[in-house]
């Protein structure tokens, strides 16, 4: 009856779990994840990084590291359900003052076990395997984070090679101007302050390409050292950030979150070591009980060492009960209970900040589609306004200064749509990453992830 008054409880969740996410609207008529959903954004470097870095970065060794200590900790920490047996054996040959000189020599099997009646040895083994379990999904919480990493520097990559392009049709754009200013300044139709205008645009626009070349190579340095190989080794082709497809995904229910995402099963079984801890901690009050055994042969001579003659073993009982130990047990108990609360927070931290990861990534995706939407319409009439005053001045019918407007708005807008499709790409980066990845596989009459 005792016994059973040693379970810890585990207080309640003390909030409900929601049945739907609010901007789920935004991420309708997709797939749930796939093992590869890193496939859906449709480019076969990216792919092949992120299975460099899940082979060969240093963080997910660790890790892996882990769990093996984890492991071996709780073979350590199960070991007292199994009864000890170790073999003894000594020599020895003395004499004292005046004396003979006596031999002894002796062999024997010494075993002991002790009862675990309370079950602390039980719920430390349980503690530690729940810990072991921890480290597993901390592994893949860190092989999660990689792999977003490993996504952004690409998509950083692409960037910066976007932004390079842009900049340099732009460039080529602005001096075109130049030469035509200058043709009007020969001419007499424009003055030195038009053509130190333009000169001046497009010294502008060529500063702008020096911090794009370093944001490009520093990104192509943080890939290589992701998937653990030396700068000078890594070679990035790149691309277009537009070349790049948009994986449509579900969100799914917020309470598929909860077997899901790696950190939130790490926290749960956390807490469970916790529980298990608290268990431990109050069975220490009560006696332990154990059993010890030896059994052997001890003899002056050799040759009558294992005669029956020579055979000892005792058998022995022993019953310990803590009276007072300076509430060191109460503080232990106390401290274990602490414990329990703090990792309980954790966990109900945990939950709430994953479904807030995935409404922050799921209002992220839709806001910054019609983002990029709207931007293309604002690069479209910008691009066409351009074309117009460029022709106009050709034909010396446009006031220099509306030209110069047209080109900074039309660079401006290049860029911005740039940044827009990056931001949307990493929108739905996050949402991966916020789901947990990976799924379990969906039923037959589910979709699987789409690209538009």
């Amino acid at each position: 009856m005792l016994a059973g008054c040693i379970t810890a409880e585990r207080p309640e969740l003390a909030f409900e779990i929601p049945r739907a996410y609010q901007a789920a609207a935004g991420a309708s008529g997709g797939g749930r994840p796939a093992l590869d959903w890193w496939r859906g954004f449709g480019s076969g470097e990216l792919t092949k990084l992120i299975e460099q870095a899940q082979s060969a970065n240093f963080d997910i060794a660790a890790a892996v590291a882990r769990i093996v200590q984890a492991d071996a900790q709780s073979k350590v920490a199960g070991a007292p359900l199994l009864p000890a047996a170790n073999f003894t054996s000594s020599a020895t040959r003395s004499r004292s003052p005046g004396g003979p000189e006596r031999s002894a020599l002796t062999v024997a099997l010494n075993a002991s076990y002790e009862i675990d009646f309370w079950g602390k040895n039980r719920a430390l083994s349980r503690a530690a395997q729940e810990n072991a379990i921890v480290s597993r999904f901390n592994r893949d919480v860190v092989a999660l984070s990689t792999i977003a990493s490993v996504a952004t520097a690409y998509f950083q990559v692409l960037l910066s090679q976007d932004r390079l392009r842009t900049a340099r049709e732009n460039i080529a754009a602005a001096n075109r101007v130049l030469t035509l200013i200058n043709q009007r300044f020969n001419a007499g139709t424009a003055s030195q302050l038009d053509v130190a205008q333009q000169e001046s645009l497009v010294a502008t626009q060529r500063a702008t390409v020096p911090p794009l070349d370093q944001a490009l190579r520093q990104n192509i340095v943080v890939l290589a050292v992701l998937i653990g190989r030396p700068p000078v080794q890594v070679k990035v082709r790149g691309g277009s950030l537009y070349r790049l497809g948009i994986p449509r995904v579900a969100a799914g229910l917020p309470s598929e979150l909860l077997i899901q995402r790696p950190d939130i099963r790490a926290a749960e079984a956390a807490l469970a070591s916790s529980e298990a801890s608290v268990e431990a901690a109050r069975a220490a009050f009560f006696p332990s009980i154990s059993l010890t055994g030896q059994g052997g042969y001890t003899s002056s001579a050799l040759a009558s060492l294992f005669t029956p003659q020579s055979a000892f073993w005792s058998l022995a009982g022993n019953l310990a009960q803590p009276l007072f130990d300076g509430f060191r047990l109460e503080g232990q108990l106390e401290q274990a209970k602490g414990r329990q609360l703090e990792l309980f927070s954790d966990y109900q931290r945990s939950i709430v900040s994953a479904f807030g990861d995935v409404e922050a990534a799921l209002i992220a995706i839709a806001d910054g589609a019609e983002r990029e939407r709207l931007q293309r319409e604002v690069v479209m009439s910008s691009r066409n306004a351009f074309q117009i005053a460029e022709t106009r001045l050709r034909e010396g019918t446009v006031d220099l200064v509306i030209v110069l407007q047209t080109q900074q708005t039309l660079f401006q807008a290049e860029d911005a749509l740039a940044l827009a499709r990056f931001a949307r790409l990493q929108a739905v980066l996050s949402l991966f990453q916020a789901l947990g990845g990976s799924w379990l596989p969906p039923p037959p009459e589910d979709s699987a992830i789409r690209t538009q």
